[in-house]
């Protein structure tokens, strides 16, 4: 079987996966327009392999990496879940209260991908929580496309609620300075952007290929922001111009980057869609801006 490479691979595949991860398309449908370009030596099966999250090999933060305390919690969320589970983390070495980062997954709950990035925010100084919007629901099941079916069973201004709680939780925390940002990716970016809307003292909000608010919502955001977007991503795009029109209104603190010829999920390193340059560049200047912010 030919071993793939993101060359060997036409736009109109991430396209369809792009698709595909966000319900507008059943896995029939998938697999059946996915047959097309099963040409060449290339198989759907390959094909399958090769755009299909990889968790095993790509953890960039070991779960048991010796720098960091890193366990799941159970924090409340009264208009939400009622118990939502999270993973904190955090260094081992600190002398002093740390600025907080909640970490928002995407449309299929608290995959590894995702725990990966808080342990990556903790090594960096903060305390981070992660939570798990399918908790209601069992949890994260091991898998995305399940994962996808259940975070669907969920009122998405429910699960908004959740992580609005644990931002709570986080600011009361005995180690937390009480200074708090976030980032979300996907689903996620537009949680973000919605917390930047519900929590007038947020610190820090940093959506990645995010959902925008309505001219409305964008009014009551007190928080700066820092927006990343893809270039090929037209489906999210499509809501930029209106939002930035609404921030310009309203005269907020925002910084946008438009990342070139990358796609949806360019950070996601367990993917194809995966772009190290563009990831990298991203997550320096999320990181930085956060220690900026909520120092």
């Amino acid at each position: 079987m030919k071993k793939l490479k993101k060359e060997d691979i036409k736009q109109e595949v991430f396209d369809l996966y792009d698709e595909y991860a966000h319900n507008k398309i059943e896995r029939r449908q998938f697999i059946e327009k996915l047959s097309l370009y099963a040409i060449g030596g290339i198989t759907i099966p390959s094909l399958l392999s090769f755009i299909m999250p990889n968790y095993i090999d790509s953890l960039l933060v070991k779960p048991n990496d010796p720098r960091l305390k890193s366990d799941y919690i159970t924090y409340p969320s009264p208009k939400g879940g009622a118990d939502i589970k999270g993973l904190l983390s955090q260094p081992i070495k600190t002398s002093k209260k740390l600025p907080g980062i909640i970490v928002v997954h995407e449309n299929r709950g608290l995959n590894p991908y995702i725990e990966d990035v808080g342990r990556r925010a903790a090594l960096e100084g903060f305390i981070s929580l992660a939570p798990d919007a399918l908790s209601p629901l069992g949890g994260y099941p091991g898998n995305d496309d399940e994962g996808r079916a259940m975070q669907q069973k969920r009122d998405k201004n429910d699960m908004l609620e959740d992580f609005i709680a644990a931002f709570n939780y986080l600011q009361s925390h005995n180690d937390c300075n009480g200074k708090i940002g976030v980032v979300g990716f996907c689903f996620g970016g537009w949680i973000s952007n919605m917390m930047a809307v519900k929590i007038p003292t947020l610190g820090a909000a940093v959506p990645y290929y995010g959902s925008q608010p309505s001219d409305e919502d964008t009014a009551n955001i007190n928080a700066p922001l820092l927006i990343h977007y893809a270039e090929l991503d037209k489906r999210v795009n499509e809501g930029w111009p209106a939002y930035e029109e609404a921030l310009k209104k309203y005269n907020k603190d925002y910084i946008c980057y438009m990342y070139p010829e990358v796609n949806h999920g360019f950070h996601n390193n367990t993917t194809p869609r995966y772009d190290e340059a563009a990831a990298n560049l991203s997550w320096t200047r999320t990181i930085n801006f956060f220690k900026e912010k909520l120092k």
